[in-house]
């Protein structure tokens, strides 16, 4: 594991402790939920044969896998990731599907000297954990050929991810919701179009385009009703809350119930489904 020190040295931890770990034994459940959106950020990459490509914040690497399987033998995927348990199961997969031209890097995207030059750097979720994040994208495109391009997904703001918000104000009248600075590393870090404009831009990124996407998503995979509230209640600001709070048993079991009578009307034959909204970016440099 790279040491938790400088700028990111409080996600360094989170993701080695707390979300990676997490994030291994829900892999299945949260594949199904944002697998679509990461290939759609991909198709907007328009990877090609042979090209390398860089994928940030690849987690598990079933994204970096599927960019090697694009760019074919003759090009080669770098997943890079702050989170220990989650790359070794990455490689883990890889070495499992004989994904020969993929290989992973445990490392600090912000600040470490990454091993390029790349022709694509891509993200599905991943990018919006940066302490300094101009910081980042100014040594990420020190990564990137000259032509090169970026393309990634992240999410729109809470309030148009009814996925995440319902449930959130259903526990929300138990305990309350954190209120992190909307610019604060996290999931939401990257609403503001024209903020991360402006962060691309003075990293050095030209042609920058944001496409909002909204999409019904399935939750929790098509899982039951029941497990679906307890996947809620370990990922997103339900669990931001719950991990604050701490709460006694018996109003974990109150916060249970409303989540779950908030989410029952969107419960159908391939399991609660509801609306999620992203932005796909992309952008180049000259």
């Amino acid at each position: 594991m790279i040491e938790a020190a400088g700028p990111n040295a409080d996600q360094i931890r989170y993701w080695n402790e707390v979300a990676g770990p997490k994030w291994v034994v829900l892999h299945d459940i949260i594949s199904a939920q944002i697998r679509p959106l990461g290939l759609l950020a991909m198709d907007h990459a328009g990877l090609a044969a042979g090209e390398r490509v860089l994928d940030i914040g690849c987690g598990i690497g079933e994204t970096t896998r599927e960019i090697g399987r694009r760019v074919g033998p003759g090009g080669s995927a770098v997943g890079v990731d702050i989170s220990a348990p989650m790359l070794d199961s990455a490689r883990e997969a890889a070495r499992a599907a004989g994904a020969a031209n993929v290989t992973f890097v445990n490392a600090d995207a912000q600040t470490a000297a990454l091993p390029g030059p790349f022709d694509v750097l891509y993200s599905r979720f991943g990018v919006m954990f940066f302490a300094e994040p101009q910081a980042a994208f100014t040594n990420l495109r020190s990564a990137l050929r000259k032509g090169g391009r970026l393309a990634f997904v992240c999410w729109r703001s809470l309030q148009e991810n009814p996925w995440l918000l319902v449930p959130a104000t259903a526990a929300a009248r138990h305990l309350p919701l954190p209120q992190p600075d909307p610019h604060a590393p996290g999931p939401f870090a990257f609403a503001d179009a024209a903020r991360v404009r402006d962060i691309l831009s003075r990293a050095g990124f030209v042609r920058i385009h944001h496409e909002p996407i909204d999409r019904e998503l399935s939750v929790a995979g098509g899982k039951s009703l029941d497990e679906t509230v307890e996947f809620l209640l370990q990922m997103g600001p339900t669990a931001s809350a719950l991990r604050e709070a701490q709460p006694e048993p018996e109003l974990l079991d109150r916060v249970r119930a409303e989540v779950r009578e908030a989410i029952a009307p969107h419960q159908g034959p391939e399991g609660v489904r509801m609306a999620g909204a992203v932005w796909i970016v992309t952008a180049a440099v000259d």
